[in-house]
């Protein structure tokens, strides 16, 4: 009773907070003190994501496409990778490295390249959010292994349970937490990765669509695109949340 009424409190508050703001920009930009050609006022932008659903709908399906197809692809590869790594140290020698370094380059930098290299169909945009999705999961899922309570591994140990046993048996579900962890992050960029990867090259998807709103001078379909994107990110984080929490029910984190 008290928990559910901590998270009533928590969410009333959250609500008043952004009502404020929103309240507050509404008010700036209808009194004039903010020209709406600069930053249309939330009401107009919410009217023209609605009016304009039936253009931009086409664009959002070939974005959510390269996010699900990156998502999928990145939680496949950094399970594995992790787990390689976990148990091979020549592995996590030589591969933990270029984790890192896939980090320190600018995605503006390596999404032309990939149009370069693959053309200006999905496969470039799959490949950006398969690089922003797969360091967060990898890298957590890793620690989330290493971390791993000796106490659990040496009861399966003295139960007779070999290396791998123990790998998929007792460390993989210890390390369940870290992995969720990093899928929210995963989750949150994905839409990012995508956009960046169609704003710099590509003939559909909200990225293109805002790129040529902003050629257009049509500031409000550049804030309700930025609507749906925002809309899509924080859907993706609550279907991870309620993946977590049907995974893993007795998690503390997974409860919302």
């Amino acid at each position: 009773m008290i928990v559910g009424l901590q998270r009533t409190s928590r969410a009333l508050f959250t609500a008043l907070v952004l009502g404020a703001l929103f309240g507050l920009w509404e008010l700036l930009v209808q009194s004039g003190v903010i020209p709406a050609f600069i930053l249309p006022a939330p009401s107009g932008v919410l009217l023209t994501a609605v009016n304009s659903f039936s253009r931009i709908a086409p664009h959002m399906l070939i974005t959510l496409a390269a996010v699900g197809y990156g998502i999928a692809s990145a939680f496949a590869a950094a399970l594995v990778t992790a787990l390689l790594m976990h148990r091979f140290r020549s592995v996590r020698i030589v591969l933990y490295p270029l984790l890192v370094i896939s980090q320190t380059v600018p995605l503006i930098v390596l999404a032309p390249l990939f149009i370069l290299w693959f053309g200006f169909g999905i496969l470039p945009k799959v490949l950006v959010v398969i690089l922003v999705c797969f360091f967060p999961i990898a890298v957590n899922t890793l620690e989330g292994l290493d971390s791993t309570d000796r106490d659990i591994t040496d009861l399966f140990a003295s139960m007779g349970a070999g290396g791998l046993r123990i790998l998929f048996s007792a460390k993989l579900p210890a390390a369940l937490p870290h992995l969720f962890s990093g899928l929210k992050i995963a989750a949150t960029y994905s839409m990012i990765g995508a956009v960046i990867g169609e704003w710099l090259g590509g003939t559909k998807g909200l990225g293109v669509y805002m790129v040529r709103a902003q050629k257009a001078f049509a500031i409000d379909q550049v804030f309700a695109a930025i609507l749906y994107i925002s809309a899509i990110s924080i859907s993706l984080l609550l279907l991870v949340l309620f993946l977590q929490r049907l995974i893993m029910p007795w998690h503390k984190e997974a409860r919302l």
